[in-house]
């Protein structure tokens, strides 16, 4: 006979807390954390925050809800407003964070994974299909990422 087990008895997922950290959180570690939650929220806990505070990018907010994902609800927050988490995982998306990112010790596992930034990329372009076809390219490298998690962060 074959045996069922109770709700109550299956094992529930250990979700592990992860940390998008970059310069500004504003644009990708705002998509990273969208994509997080909506693709691997069943394992991941994402947060994303930045070394200084700025407004969500819209065309961040644009892309994102191309695919699927609301993120214009989500805020900019700052590294030290999270410092009361026990993150497992804090990945930096930026170079500038990287080098600067000593806040988060304990036990967290660090990686550094950079993506090119759109708001500085489409600075001196005019033309709006061309600015948002960087940012749908970036937004499509972190969705890669995320698809991946975790072996993608092995890699690292």
């Amino acid at each position: 006979m074959l045996k069922v087990k109770r709700p109550s008895q299956v094992a529930k997922p250990i979700i592990q807390k992860i940390l998008f950290m970059c310069t500004g959180n504003s644009c990708r570690t705002q998509m990273a954390e969208g994509f997080v939650r909506k693709l691997k929220g069943n394992i991941l806990e994402p947060h994303s925050a930045g070394l200084k505070k700025q407004k969500i990018d819209p065309r961040a907010v644009k892309v994102m809800a191309e695919v699927g994902i609301d993120i214009s609800k989500q805020q900019s927050k700052l590294v030290s407003d999270l410092t009361r988490i026990d993150f497992d995982i804090v990945i930096t998306i930026c170079d500038d964070a990287n080098e600067k990112y000593h806040l988060f010790l304990g036990k967290a596992k660090k990686y550094g994974h950079a993506f090119d930034n759109p708001p500085f990329l489409a600075e001196m372009l005019t033309r709006e299909d061309e600015i948002l076809a960087i940012y749908r390219r970036v937004q499509d490298e972190i969705k890669n990422f995320v698809d991946r998690m975790p072996d993608s962060l092995a890699s690292d």
